[in-house]
């Protein structure tokens, strides 16, 4: 684990990290990450010992943390940090880190932050076989960002005890995964992946409007999809748009394009090759 203790913009950025071995008892009890959620965080992929999409991770990062009122993320030292934690990861397999920052120990208004790297778990198979997904109600309409921005939604907060009965709840159903429809019947994202849908020649994601958090990976299946001749937008989708799509994928920072094989228990189209070729563009990103 990396420790990434407080500093200004003048601070000694080498100074404020701190390598911990694993097993060393590192969180205080009374942190409000722990034990309020009261923070946010990143996933980021590593792939040869090197972090991917940086730039697109630690801005997202700076706009959760503008979201909760914590104080801006120092990025020089964010930046520094992670590139130790990815360097100390197996050159020759997939690892992840995971960024947190927390409004810190109750009552001392000063942040905590920090980073685990770890190798990846499993071999992704997802990649080809694809997973089932189950569709349920995010809870909100589609205009929440607007109307209740204390919900935080398009934050990437560590409140994700929602998210995570959500997808135990795919798999009482029978499914991998979950993809969030809004109250008013709008594709939103699921809980730990950014929908994507190819409809003809466009790809097209839900609109971050609605109250869905910036995909970082899906920038980069973008810029691949336009370099292909595609079309590349944000929609308003309905919920009926899973099941008409010529292909469907969630994609994430770690597992990345995942194809979407069935919707509630409907078979839908997958496209094998373009998923291929998406997951060796996101596989071959560079920071």
């Amino acid at each position: 684990m990396i420790d990434v203790l407080p500093a200004g913009a003048a601070g000694d950025v080498a100074a404020t990290v701190r390598p911990v071995e694993a097993g060393v008892p590192t969180l205080d009890v009374r942190d409000l990450g722990a034990s309020r959620g009261d923070g946010v965080f990143e996933t980021i992929g590593v792939i040869g010992g090197h972090p991917q999409a940086l730039d697109a991770h630690l801005a997202r990062l700076a706009g959760s943390a503008a979201l909760l009122d914590l104080p801006a993320p120092h990025e020089e030292q964010w930046r520094h940090a992670v590139r130790i934690a990815a360097a100390s990861l197996p050159a020759d397999r997939q690892g992840g880190l995971k960024v947190v920052i927390t409004r810190g120990i109750e009552g001392t208004g000063t942040p905590t932050g920090w980073i685990v790297a770890a190798p990846a778990s499993g071999d992704f198979a997802e990649r080809e076989t694809g997973v089932r997904v189950v569709t349920l109600d995010r809870g909100y309409s589609s205009d929440v960002a607007r109307r209740a921005p204390w919900l935080l939604a398009g934050a990437k907060t560590l409140s994700y005890a929602v998210n995570m009965a959500a997808q135990r709840e795919a798999r009482r159903r029978g499914a991998d995964d979950v993809v969030f429809l809004s109250s008013d019947g709008y594709v939103m994202e699921a809980p730990t992946a950014t929908v994507i849908l190819r409809l003809g020649d466009r790809i097209v994601t839900p609109r971050t409007d609605i109250g869905v958090l910036p995909g970082t990976s899906q920038l980069s299946v973008f810029a691949f999809a336009a370099g292909l001749g595609l079309r590349t937008e944000e929609a308003l989708l309905p919920a009926a748009a899973l099941l008409k799509a010529d292909a469907c994928w969630l994609v994430s920072s770690v597992r990345l394009a995942a194809p979407v094989t069935h919707v509630d228990g409907t078979a839908v189209p997958v496209d094998l090759e373009l998923t291929r070729a998406m997951n060796a563009a996101l596989l071959a990103r560079e920071e």
